[in-house]
């Protein structure tokens, strides 16, 4: 489903990470939709509809009445998703007024660099729940932000008092 999305309505663009605690997803989520609430249903989010911060940003422009344009990475970036977030996925995929999908077949570094790429193509604002942490690879968080301030994109980092990160299986923190 791709459709035009209207002209001159602000476009704020959302990266973050996937990996948010329930309190963090929580406080993140307030955090969203009070800077979002001024732009009410003139605003067009772009997000590639991750788990975690991509699906609150995409949540909170639809409560608000925004419109939503979808960016996926790749044809088999559903099948990437664990089989409990893909619920989420396709109920905000089906709610997208616009929705581009990249030339990939897998989701690898490469898709996800273009993603941002195409997601900050014609931004006002970008949104970033980050940890502020460097880049672990191509692709990440800190690559989108990074790219946005580059572009001068106003970017807005969210990462509230007490935010936390699950920790990875094995991985130290």
């Amino acid at each position: 489903m791709t459709t035009g999305l209207p002209a001159g309505c602000p476009r704020v663009a959302v990266t973050g990470h996937r990996d948010l605690t329930e309190r963090t997803a929580r406080l993140v989520s307030s955090a969203i939709h009070e800077t979002l609430a001024p732009y009410g249903p003139d605003l067009v989010g772009v997000s590639c509809l991750a788990p975690g911060a991509d699906q609150i940003f995409a949540r909170a422009v639809l409560g608000l009445g925004g419109r939503l344009h979808v960016v996926v990475a790749a044809s088999g970036y559903r099948a990437s998703l664990p089989p409990d977030a893909r619920r989420a996925y396709d109920a905000l995929l089906s709610r997208a007024e616009r929705v581009d999908t990249l030339p990939f077949d897998l989701p690898v570094p490469a898709s996800y660099a273009a993603a941002n790429e195409l997601m900050l193509r014609g931004a006002d604002r970008l949104i970033a729940v980050w940890d502020g942490r460097p880049a672990r690879g191509r692709g990440g968080t800190a690559e989108a932000v990074e790219e946005a301030r580059r572009r001068a994109i106003r970017v807005e980092v969210m990462w509230p008092r007490g935010a936390l990160r699950r920790a990875a299986a094995g991985a130290p923190r």
